[in-house]
């Protein structure tokens, strides 16, 4: 009786915390204070999951008795010593085994050797280990994510009773859930955001989600491409043109977002960007900064690449400040977050002409006006007409000496 008190009490806590917006490690800690206030000589827990997201494979919340509450993700690596860390680990072959739980009493009958993990524990007094797995269903999982794991140790010289195991296992639906919970915001969060860019997709998280709705900004416009791409694609395997694609996009982006930009399409080799601010010249001195570290970054990237053997390219960038709308273009139910305006076309045109001016990067008259102190940087090149664009304008570069 004690212990379905003890097990509904600390699962109606886990509903209300999770409902409240707590994250998963406030409620691991949360949960274990409880289950020591009840007398269950807790020594660690831990719960993890996978996640959808592009750099990071996991994420686990720990509860130390020594430390209370920490947190760690794990990157997505082909390291084989990580590979083969969590293939010895309890979780794997908790998982591996399709049962929904696993005990190892850590006492004179416990077999060393099995896991590394549970080796240690044994030495650092450790005497019972308990683990368990909540699978969810199909319809409610995002990317692989099956559901959690979950485990707990205590350093009680008998181990866990079986009401204490009774209570584990009995919280382990609201903890599964408050987790799920947090995984499905925190994925859809990342994935707005990875496709869409952070200020887009925290627009559109704030309910920006109807055509034709879009708000009138004045901003910097970043508008690239790759040099001789077509050439490199006509040449070169799929395979060797898509590393070649990341390797110079991650130059840029790395660059861009670093210096308060926001990249809001690839357009196959090219790159449109934003720098909004309301001071402009603030703007532009972001972009300029963006534009001159993205060029050490590729010197840099191509020497790697040519002592590889592989293929190497160079960026056309053009830069431009003017009035545009940012929000919603398509369908009802297919959209597109991005910038309209003739700002944009201008850039474009912009672009098209460092090929034939020999320039990595240009400007236009409206960003050298716009740019403040920053104009100091900038190296006039003349005036030039663009298809297009009303008038002749006199275009810059930016002077790396």
């Amino acid at each position: 009786m004690a212990e379905t008190v003890v097990r509904n009490e600390i699962s109606d806590w886990i509903v209300k915390a999770a409902l409240a917006g707590r994250e998963e490690v406030e409620i691991l800690a949360g949960i274990c204070e409880r289950m020591v206030a009840a007398g269950i000589s807790l020594v660690r827990a831990s719960v993890a999951s996978n996640l959808l997201d592009p750099t990071i494979d996991a994420r686990a919340a720990r509860w130390l008795r020594a430390k209370g509450g920490v947190e760690e993700a794990f990157p997505r690596t082909d390291d084989p010593a990580v590979e083969e860390d969590w293939r010895r680990s309890p979780f794997f072959a908790l998982i591996e085994s399709g049962k929904p739980m696993m005990r190892r009493r850590l006492d004179a009958t416990y077999r060393r050797g099995e896991f590394p993990m549970l080796d240690q524990f044994q030495d650092e007094g450790v005497t019972d280990y308990v683990a368990f797995v909540s699978r969810i269903g199909k319809r409610v999982r995002l990317g692989e994510a099956e559901g959690i794991a979950v485990s707990w140790t205590t350093d009680a010289p008998n181990g866990f009773t079986d009401e204490q195991i009774a209570v584990l296992a009995g919280i382990l639906p609201a903890l599964t859930i408050s987790v799920i919970l947090w995984m499905t915001n925190r994925a859809a969060r990342t994935l707005i955001t990875t496709y869409l860019g952070s200020d887009a997709a925290a627009r559109v998280l704030a309910g920006n989600i109807v055509r034709g709705r879009a708000d009138p900004i004045r901003a910097v416009v970043w508008y690239s491409d790759l040099v001789g791409f077509t050439r490199i694609s006509d040449t070169t395997s799929a395979a060797t043109v898509l590393e070649l694609l990341n390797d110079y996009a991650e130059a840029q982006v790395e660059e861009i977002e670093a210096h308060a930009g926001n990249v809001l399409k690839f357009t196959g080799d090219g790159i449109l960007a934003i720098f909004p601010n309301d001071d402009t010249p603030v703007a532009c001195k972001h972009a300029l900064d963006a534009a001159a570290g993205q060029r050490s970054r590729i010197a840099s990237l191509n020497q790697r690449r040519s002592a590889s053997g592989l293929p190497v390219t160079d960026t056309h960038v053009a830069l431009h400040v003017g009035e545009l709308l940012y929000g919603n273009l398509g369908s009802a139910r297919r959209l597109d977050f991005t910038v309209l305006g003739p700002a944009v076309n201008e850039a474009a045109r912009i672009e098209a002409l460092c090929g034939s001016l020999e320039q990595t990067i240009i400007v236009s008259s409206a960003f050298a006006e716009a740019a403040g102190d920053a104009r100091n940087q900038l190296v006039s090149l003349g005036r030039y007409a663009m298809k297009g664009v009303a008038r002749p304008q006199e275009l810059f570069t930016l002077d790396l000496g």
